[in-house]
């Protein structure tokens, strides 16, 4: 008796571990009785129905990555490129993942790879290399919309590489050189013009203190030339006065002063070693006498005073 009694608690020990289960974070488990899904087991420790209840699927719950293998994809003006993407998902409903899909990592890239090769292919060439940022929001929500109904949730979608062929990357090189020389000759021609600019304001400048300089000049010269008449006419004048006052004896005085001036350069020019007088200087003497009568009449008035 004691026997079975010790049995039935071997059994009941054994009947009790075997229905203890342990879920991991991160995880959830599917418990499926008699084939049939009942309820999700979540972290922690769980108890089942030995041989009643089994563990179905063990779902990962945890946001994971699924790399997209690279394919061919013809653009919609006929260029081939080779795409590599990669795809973020999160499993939000366990029962959803375990038994509405067969296979969900299968079934996820192959939604992607068709809905990739139908972005791509609606876009030009130049579009599938510029525009990257809109291929991955269209497929992020063509995607996560068709994924909806497995209980998972698509987070991104990003395009990793895209690879032109040969000879577009090659002519597409060739047009990038020669935008970078197209702006380096635009940037050389904007140098030279603006120096040439400033080099003409320069002599535009030089120029104007130049016509100033010469304005100032012409106006000083002219000034003195004034000034010059003016002393000219005033000495015309007072020789006038003399003359009228004195009669021919002042201007006899005036015509001897220039005759003697004359002579007296000739006298000093290093070049003459004859001088040779006219017949008129004989009448020099006769000036100089009236010089002295000039100057005898000046001093009678000069007493008479």
């Amino acid at each position: 008796m004691e026997t079975f009694v010790i049995v039935l608690l071997v059994l009941a020990v054994i009947f009790l571990m075997m229905g203890i289960t342990v879920v991991r974070q991160g995880h959830v488990y599917t418990v499926e009785r008699f084939g049939r899904f009942t309820h999700a087991a979540h972290p922690g420790f769980n108890f089942i129905v030995p041989f009643v209840d089994r563990v179905g699927r063990k779902i990962n719950m945890m946001e994971q990555v699924l790399d997209i293998p690279g394919q061919e994809i013809i653009t919609k003006d006929n260029a081939m490129v080779g795409v590599d993407a990669v795809v973020f998902f999160q499993v939000l409903d366990a029962a959803k993942a375990a038994y509405e899909v067969s296979d969900l990592y299968v079934a996820i890239m192959q939604i992607t790879t068709t809905n990739l090769r139908t972005v791509m292919g609606s876009m030009d060439l130049d579009e599938t290399l510029s525009k990257r940022d809109d291929i991955n929001g269209r497929l992020l929500g063509v995607v996560d919309h068709a994924t909806s109904p497995w209980g998972v949730k698509i987070t991104r979608v990003e395009v990793k590489d895209i690879r032109p062929p040969a000879d577009i990357s090659n002519a597409m090189a060739r047009q990038m050189k020669a935008e970078r020389e197209k702006r380096a000759q635009i940037l050389e021609a904007e140098g030279l013009r603006a120096a040439e600019i400033l080099r003409a304001e320069g002599e535009k400048q030089g120029a104007i203190l130049q016509a100033e300089g010469r304005r100032e000049a012409a106006f000083r010269d002219a000034e003195a030339r004034e000034r010059e008449a003016e002393a000219e006419a005033k000495a015309t004048t007072m020789v006038s006065d003399a003359i009228a006052s004195s009669g021919t004896q002042a201007l006899n005085y005036f015509i001897a002063q220039k005759y003697t001036d004359a002579i007296s350069q000739f006298a000093t020019s290093p070049n003459a070693k004859t001088i040779l007088f006219p017949v008129e200087a004989t009448q020099l003497i006769g000036t100089l006498g009236g010089i002295g009568e000039l100057a005898k009449d000046a001093l009678a008035s000069e007493k008479g005073k």
